[in-house]
């Protein structure tokens, strides 16, 4: 069972987590140095040719997306998180160059020294923990952003994977948040009139929870509950007895990794992403409780089950009453191409604001039209279909271009619309013919 975010951790010795806020500083500063002295000698190219560059157009250069990229990956916890987050599939949002650079925080994260590694454990199994365990494996299965995952057999049997987290990452968060906040504000990309501190607050919130295993394990022990029994759904059991607030242990489970399912037959592809979205309807309406990372990492295949694997619960939210009814009122105004529910639904959600210009405000219905129509047709959708995703992209580019009224949704709407993207993109990478119609009315 390989965590979020992550990929094959035994191709070096490890690099250590600089874990003090000072060495996290440092790391921030050093880059903030490389990438200045860039800026200085691209600008100085441009300027003798008669250009005047931004500082933005100077600063989103390939050559310094590599070195945000590599620092990022260095410093891991909150910082290569946020990174992540930004990366995640832009697809044509983005130049070919910048989107390969940024994606390297998916999938390449380096894990700890065996000797920090020993450290953590110490701390928080005691000394002498060695003696609970019939075999531990020093060289992690995997690393992510927050932590890496270690495969162990306990004196009783137990085959687990232990999840550690990196030393320093809770203590850093703030600061962490802060430094990628103010690189994104250089950048002059957003317009000075939109003020993402509350979203930033949110953002700390949601990543000391995160940070916090035990609050994760909560959530990991809850959806065990919810799919207890599943034909379809597989959640690792937690072992309360070796968990901490910086160690997770939870069941391993042989499978593979859900983009690899590409190889299987459509059928069975497809019926993975029915399933996939036949269960954020559930998480929405049903549960009210959804894991909002749709990270590919997040969910495997077990070919012999045939069921999916389903980790990572530290990103999970509890959907308020309010939220869910009005993605319910959002939906059924899609399907029937009811502009006042769809109207009244974004409302609620914080899509649209009660402020913004009405033309604002019909832009935006305009791109919720476009997105349900395909999903009116009881049909199959076809995901790898990109012509509703490019005349979104064309209608939202414009959109973006007028920046007389920017707003920034609650951070409950982000999240959850954050989790449908991730499923969507799934579904596009398992070239997936689904009937979407049926699943929504179904849970409507």
């Amino acid at each position: 069972m390989l965590p979020p975010k992550t990929r094959r951790a035994d191709q070096s010795s490890g690099q250590a987590v600089p874990s003090g806020r000072l060495a996290r500083f440092a790391g921030f500063s050093s880059m903030a140095g490389g990438i200045a002295g860039t800026m200085l000698v691209d600008g100085a190219k441009q300027w003798a040719q008669g250009k005047r560059p931004s500082v933005g157009e100077l600063l989103l250069t390939p050559a310094n997306a590599r070195k945000i990229a590599d620092k990022l990956a260095t410093m891991r916890g909150a910082a290569m998180k946020l990174g992540q987050l930004m990366s995640m599939d832009t697809g044509d949002f983005l130049p070919p160059e910048l989107a390969d650079i940024l994606a390297r925080l998916r999938a390449d994260a380096q894990h700890m020294p065996q000797g920090q590694l020993r450290n953590v454990l110490n701390q928080n199994w005691g000394r002498g923990w060695e003696k609970r365990f019939a075999s531990f494996d020093f060289k992690p299965i995997a690393a992510a952003s927050i932590g890496q995952v270690h495969r162990a057999r306990t004196l009783d049997g137990r085959d687990l994977a232990i999840k550690v987290q990196y030393p320093g990452v809770r203590q850093s968060i703030d600061s962490d948040v802060d430094n990628v906040a103010s690189l994104i504000k250089l950048t002059g990309l957003l317009p000075p009139e939109l003020d993402i501190d509350p979203m930033l607050a949110d953002a700390k919130a949601q990543l000391h929870e995160e940070a916090n295993y035990t609050h994760e394990a909560g959530h990991l022990a809850r959806f065990g509950e919810l799919l207890a029994g599943s034909q379809h759904f597989r959640v690792p059991a937690l072992h309360a007895d070796l968990t901490t607030s910086d160690i997770l242990a939870m069941d391993y489970i042989e499978s593979i990794a859900v983009e690899e399912t590409v190889q299987l037959d459509q059928p069975q592809r497809d019926r993975i992403v029915e399933l996939l979205v036949e269960l954020l309807l559930r998480e929405l309406f049903d549960f009210q409780l959804m894991q909002t990372d749709p990270n590919f990492a997040n969910y495997r295949f077990d070919p012999e089950s045939g069921k999916l694997v389903l980790l990572d619960f530290g990103a999970t939210r509890i959907v308020a009453d309010r939220v869910s009814e009005a993605y319910r009122t959002l939906l059924r105004g899609g399907m029937e191409r009811d502009i006042a529910r769809m109207r009244e639904g974004g409302l609620t959600l914080g899509m649209l604001h009660p402020d913004a210009p009405e033309n604002h405000k019909v832009a935006v219905l305009g791109m919720f039209d476009t997105a349900f129509e395909p999903l009116r047709i009881d049909a199959p959708f076809d995901f790898t279909s990109n012509e509703m995703t490019m005349e979104l992209r064309d209608e939202g580019m414009a959109f973006a271009k007028e920046r007389t009224f920017w707003q920034i949704p609650p951070v409950d709407t982000l999240f959850i619309q954050r989790k449908i993207g991730g499923v969507f993109l799934i579904g596009s990478r398992l070239k997936a013919n689904t009937n979407v119609h049926r699943l929504i009315r179904a849970a409507l």
